[in-house]
């Protein structure tokens, strides 16, 4: 049987790429051990690659606030709700990793209110799915919430912009059909 194409679009090979963007594919087969598609599939437009992961960067690899679990459960539980096969199983993937719990990327993608987590945790996914699926609604009664759980208004500015990203990414994932490589399905289990 043959393996389906990761994307509809055309995928470039590795060595055509432009000398910045193929470093960075090479530097992340290097640490994982294998290239995620997303990498091959967005590096078709290096321009969007770029701008693409100088943002996804700047939100998902800080150091203060959320946790770098945190914030992959805020991918997980975003991109169930937009349908989002290659990112839940790919972010799945990395906050079991990070969470060092083989469980908790199921239970937050299937029903992150009957998960294994926090209240704090429960306010800010409830928070996540509002602005994912109803930005428009958000009031200040939702930010009043966050900061009653210790949410500061910097962790509530990422909240945010890490659901209204990856509803961006989640839906150039599904037109593209980028499929999720095999290696994520076994990582942190």
């Amino acid at each position: 049987m043959t393996q389906p194409a990761i994307s509809r679009f055309p995928v470039p090979e590795i060595d055509a790429l432009p000398d910045d963007i193929r470093e960075r594919i090479l530097a992340v087969q290097e640490k994982s051990g294998f290239v995620p598609n997303v990498f091959l599939t967005l590096a078709h437009r290096p321009d969007e690659f770029r701008a693409f992961f100088a943002y996804h960067d700047a939100l998902m690899n800080k150091a203060d606030g959320l946790t770098k679990a945190e914030r992959e459960m805020i991918v997980v539980a975003t991109s169930n709700a937009n349908q989002c096969q290659y990112c839940v199983v790919a972010h799945g993937a990395i906050l079991r990793v990070r969470a060092k719990n083989p469980l908790i990327a199921d239970q937050v993608a299937v029903n992150y209110r009957k998960a294994d987590i926090t209240p704090r945790q429960r306010a800010m996914l409830d928070f996540a799915m509002k602005v994912s699926a109803r930005a428009y609604e958000v009031r200040d009664d939702d930010i009043a919430t966050l900061h009653e759980h210790g949410f500061s208004e910097d962790d509530t500015w990422d909240i945010a912009a890490i659901a209204a990203f990856f509803g961006m990414s989640n839906r150039l994932a599904n037109v593209t059909s980028m499929r999720p490589n095999d290696e994520f399905y076994a990582m942190g289990r």
